[in-house]
């Protein structure tokens, strides 16, 4: 999710670095925590870089001015490997002469291999970054071909995970080479220059000509020329398009908010959560497993600890760890954590959610849990947070940066860290559900594949929704992790569209939430698949039919082929049949486009919802 520009422009111009500082402002609503440019100049790579925000890379430059170009790139980081710092920041040099520069969008898994190759052959690394890795790779292979662009290619074929791959080289003024795979980048093409940028807003101010650049392709642009090839070196053409939108409507991809657009993103951010966690032999592997692999296996309680939407992915996620480990596991809100007098010890584990890694009773617990002795891991989608920092070791999810207030991806994709850490949990312990591991993440590699089908089929759920913007209060039932997903859905609809809604446990209705019932009332209800132990799927059927009898509306969320709930369903909502455990990932989707759609069609900002902020940092 970090910004990319690339520019090649007219020689009379030289204005190479302004389009692509500029380019990289229109591309901040991504979130970044580090900047840096290269620029191809008097047959060297002049470059800056700073930790922080544009601004520090703004400064840096004035102070200490590039010379004039024609030709550069540009880059805004969101760290993955290595943390904020000077020295992870993009670009990256590669060759003892520093003639190439290289920046990256994604993750390169296998740069764990390829980099103990170029130390083998003495290569000296400045960072920690496995994009590092691909600039010093690129500089060898052009040192043996002497043509960027093959020497690109070279490069993408050792290259494993999803990247996106802009390079220049100092004796190649007027030349910027890129590459994609699983990863965004289009062309922009103007008058006697040319552009490259993760999305259309890098370049929007500029040209609104442009083309799309398709999975395993290079490109090459000069000022007056675009040439596509494929990764396996055979010419390619591009799909030209006319951008409609303007630069506001570009940050959003041309969606109508970061919301909508975040909720589609969903399939890239399981995925890329997913990626560089398997080693050659199929093992998990952790990001910053800081914790030894003995102590860990013999951890015998798992305590969540989390806020808001983290915690409704920790209670969906205690089903799969407890399942594959045996290890008992308790969720706690963080802020009554501290309060509650926990029973924790060095045997322990205590695992905190958090998106920012700065939720301020979220930090409090981790200390608190640390002054108990117990182990401390972190879950989270920023590197260099605070928690990551105050705990002994980190997970991170890697959704990119998540602007709308109201979460969605980076909370599916916190399930879904949850779940490889309960299966690295297995593994270690070697139990019954070893094996299973590497079984679940295969299914699990399948599951953005499905949530894109699904993202596809939303159309009626929008019409129920608008049709709906009036209803002043909402229910939302679920059984096993069906019921979190409830809760999550109730909570989506509160903090976005200001309607009443409640989730509830469907076993719980004949406890006393069912005397909410009345003609007319709508529920949703997240039914488990028919294939789901202990005849759950049955029971709650059986809480459709008597909600139904007593006059609710049923909206009715369940696996495709499910006939035993057409008769008691208003509204039918199908998603792609999934496995139990990792059913979660999908039926929350429709709950999350039923939310934003309802508070769109009431009015309401549904980025930037009252009185609620993105990151809670007092306690």
């Amino acid at each position: 999710m970090c910004g990319i520009v690339g520019y090649v422009g007219p020689e009379c111009s030289e204005r190479a670095l302004d389009v692509i500082v500029e380019g990289l402002a229109r591309l901040e609503y991504r979130g970044y925590d580090s900047a840096g440019v290269a620029l191809v100049a008097d047959g060297e790579i002049a470059w800056r870089k700073k930790a922080g925000k544009l601004a520090n890379l703004r400064a840096e430059i004035a102070e200490h001015p590039e010379p004039f170009s024609t030709t550069g790139i540009g880059h805004t980081r969101w760290a993955t490997h290595g943390g904020p710092t000077d020295e992870n920041a993009h670009p990256h040099l590669g060759g003892a002469d520093d003639k190439v520069a290289l920046i990256h969008n994604g993750i390169v898994e296998n740069f764990h291999v390829l980099k103990q190759e170029l130390l083998a052959e003495g290569v000296t690394f400045r960072s920690e970054t496995d994009t590092e890795v691909a600039a010093q790779l690129l500089a060898r292979a052009y040192a043996e071909v002497g043509d960027l662009t093959e020497a690109m290619r070279i490069v993408v074929n050792r290259l494993e995970g999803a990247f996106t791959l802009l390079a220049v080289h100092a004796d190649l003024p007027g030349t910027v080479v890129a590459a994609r795979r699983n990863s965004p980048l289009v062309i922009g093409l103007g008058e006697g220059e040319n552009f490259l940028g993760s999305d259309v807003a890098a370049f929007i101010g500029h040209t609104k000509q442009a083309m799309e650049v398709d999975q395993d392709q290079i490109v090459t642009i000069t000022k007056d020329a675009v040439e596509v090839i494929g990764f396996d070196g055979t010419p390619a053409q591009g799909k030209r398009f006319e951008v409609t939108w303007d630069a506001a409507q570009a940050e959003k991809g041309g969606h109508s908010s970061f919301m909508v657009k975040e909720i589609l993103e969903q399939p890239a951010a399981i995925s890329d959560t997913l990626l560089g966690r398997t080693d050659s032999t199929g093992a998990l592997v952790l990001d910053e497993m800081r914790i030894d692999a003995e102590r860990l296996a013999a951890v015998d309680k798992i305590v969540i600890v989390a806020c808001g939407t983290a915690f409704y992915s920790g209670l969906t996620a205690k089903y799969g760890i407890e399942h594959w480990t045996r290890i008992p596991c308790a969720v706690e809100l963080a802020h009554e954590f501290r309060y509650c007098d926990p029973v924790v010890d060095e045997k322990t584990l205590v695992v905190s959610i958090s998106q920012s890694g700065e939720t301020m009773d979220t930090l409090m617990a981790v200390k608190h849990a640390r002054e108990l002795g117990a182990l401390t891991i972190s879950i989270c989608n920023t590197h260099g947070a605070t928690i990551p920092r105050e705990s002994d070791a980190a997970l991170y999810t890697h959704a990119g940066p998540e602007i709308a207030v109201a979460s969605t991806k980076a909370f599916t994709a916190q399930i879904t860290a949850c779940y490889v850490l309960g299966l690295y949990l297995a593994q270690l312990r070697g139990g019954p559900h070893a094996q299973e591991a590497q079984e679940v993440m295969r299914e699990l590699h399948e599951v953005p594949a499905k949530v894109e089908t699904l993202l596809q089929q939303m159309d009626r759920v929008r019409e129920i929704a608008r049709f709906m913007a009036d209803t002043r209060s909402v229910l939302f039932l679920g059984r096993h992790v069906g019921y979190p997903i409830a809760l999550e859905g109730a909570l989506k609809l509160k903090e976005i569209a200001y309607i009443h809604a409640e989730g509830f446990a469907a076993g719980e209705l004949k406890h006393g939430p069912i005397a909410l019932i009345e003609p007319g009332q709508p529920v949703f209800i997240v039914v488990p698949s028919p294939s789901t132990p202990y005849h759950l799927h049955d029971k709650v059927v059986s809480n459709i039919q008597e909600i139904r009898a007593r006059g609710a509306r049923t909206l009715v969320i369940t696996e495709e082929g499910d006939e035993a709930v057409l008769p008691f369903a208003d509204e039918v909502i199908s998603v792609p049949a999934t496995s139990t455990l990792l059913a979660p990932l999908l039926t929350i989707v429709p709950l999350q486009v039923f939310a934003a759609e309802l508070a769109a069609a009431k009015g309401l900002d549904v980025d930037q919802p009252r009185n609620l902020a993105k990151s809670v940092t007092v306690e």
